[in-house]
This record gives structure tokens, sequence and C-alpha cells, in this order.
């Protein structure tokens, strides 16, 4: 098969993007281990530090960590699988890899913004929800651009 420009262009941002999605679920990872805030942007919570939590209420702190720990290895999971599907399946030609990422991706914005939306709880939203958003863009971007790559072939076959 013939490759496209554009075909290899979506394929490398859908690749770049899971890269930047396993280290986004590290910083999860960090944050329950080693952070002194709850996650990224969210310094408090009620006016409640992490150190105030775990003097307080060690048990709810670590039920959260779990939970954090969790989302962090999904998160480096998912970004992974990003980095497979681009790099083995988009990047070859397959349809249904370029439509499992963009699923991924749409998956992904329409859980963030509605979370996001009414979450009950302050935080900086350039530091906390910006990357989600920024690598949920690009992974959209890519797929169009791969989709773009899989028509023109498509049209000189």
């Amino acid at each position: 098969m013939s490759t496209d420009l554009r075909l290899r262009q979506g394929a490398i941002l859908i690749v770049v993007t899971g890269f930047g999605i396993v280290g986004y679920g590290l910083t999860f990872l960090y944050s329950a281990y080693l952070g002194t805030e709850f996650e990224l942007g969210v310094d408090t919570l009620g006016g409640v530090t992490r150190a105030d939590l775990a003097a307080s209420n060690p048990e709810i702190l670590r039920y959260m960590d779990h939970l954090h720990v969790g989302l962090g290895g999904l998160l480096v999971a998912l970004g992974i699988t990003l980095i497979a599907l681009g790099w083995y399946g988009v990047q070859r030609g397959y349809r249904w890899a370029v439509a499992t990422s963009l699923g991924i991706a749409l998956i992904a914005l329409v859980t963030n913004v509605l979370v996001h939306y009414h979450p009950g709880f302050g935080y900086d939203w350039v530091i906390h929800i910006a990357p989600s958003l920024l690598v949920t863009f690009l992974v959209l971007v890519g797929g169009v651009r791969a989709y773009q790559g899989l028509q023109s072939i498509a049209d000189h076959s």
C-alpha cells in the first residue's frame, strides 16, 4: 500500500499524543506517592490541603490515592494503546485503527467536559484540565489527518 504524507502525519501525531498521555498518567502516580497536592491544579479541597487531610483523616486520603493510582495506571495503558494504534495500525493504513483512536478521543472529551462542567471543587483549569483537552484535540487532529490520507490513497487506487 502506498503511503500518504497526511496518513503518516496523523499516525505520528497519535503516537506523540500517546506518549503525552503516558506522561500525564505518571503525574497521577507521582501525586499519590510523592505529591503535595491532590492532583495537577488541585492544591486544596474545601480549604483542606493534602497534609491537613493526611493528619485529620488518613483513610480518606488513602482511598483518594488508590483512585489516583488506578486512574494513573489506566492513563498509562491508554497512552500505550494509542502509541500502538498509531504506529502499527494508523501508519499502515488500517481504517479501524484510525476509527478506534478517534473513538477513544471522543469518549475522553465527552467524559472530561461532563465531569469538569460543574465539578463541585476549585481547580486551576489551565494546569488541571488543559493538558487532557490538548491531548484529546491532538488525537482528533491526527485522526482527521490520517483519514484524509486514507481517502487520498483510496482515490488513487
